[in-house]
């Protein structure tokens, strides 16, 4: 996987008749003239976009991070502001925002760019910000055997905040801890500390 333009969702697009029917149909029955000039290619559109934003179907996380590099630095490397966009598994609407992951080497470091790539797969499907936090730290504890993992996960949801109590500009924010970040709340601080620069 190169990139994001290199992956999507097969599924969909063997799928993609039946796919566009349904949309058609969902169409007429919120109301709406599938006839009208506006809306003829809609089905194609969201069916398109479908191939794009449920790719992390056919993305095996782990997979990503590729091979690891042998070296001695041992302190806290993190990588923040990685910008993602999910869809709500309960709505099926957008939520987005930054992820933050720190990570204390053990003789392993991962490149950078891995990083977003790991985000890329385990965001690009249905979701909750929640799982998110979680997979991203248990992959990266599992893959790296770091001394300690520590993912932060910032989110605006749609689902929250166009709908239902409509508080847009509200944010959640979740975190995920492993090995020496859950005992150590000094190195918890440093890497709180290092998001606000």
């Amino acid at each position: 996987m190169a990139g994001l333009k290199d992956y999507s969702n097969s599924m969909v697009a063997r799928n993609r008749d039946q796919i566009e029917y349904h949309l058609r149909e969902i169409l007429k029955l919120v109301g709406e003239d599938v006839e009208r000039e506006g809306l003829l290619d809609t089905p194609a559109r969201v069916t398109r976009m479908y191939e794009e934003i449920f790719a992390g179907y056919e993305v095996n996380p782990a997979d990503v991070l590729g091979v690891t590099f042998d070296e001695n630095h041992e302190e806290l490397v993190i990588v923040k502001d990685i910008v993602y966009y999910s869809q709500c598994e309960h709505h099926m609407a957008p939520f987005f925002g930054k992820i933050h992951i720190g990570y204390l080497p053990n003789g392993h470091i991962l490149g950078l760019s891995k990083m977003a790539r790991l985000v890329e797969a385990v965001t690009r499907k249905l979701q909750v910000q929640e799982r998110i936090t979680s997979q991203l730290a248990d992959i990266l504890d599992e893959a790296l055997s770091p001394q300690g993992v520590m993912v932060v996960v910032e989110g605006e949801h749609l689902c929250m905040c166009s709908r239902g109590v409509k508080k847009p500009g509200s944010k959640t924010i979740t975190s995920g801890v492993r090995g020496e970040f859950r005992s150590n709340s000094a190195l918890r601080a440093e890497f709180l500390s290092l998001l606000k620069q």
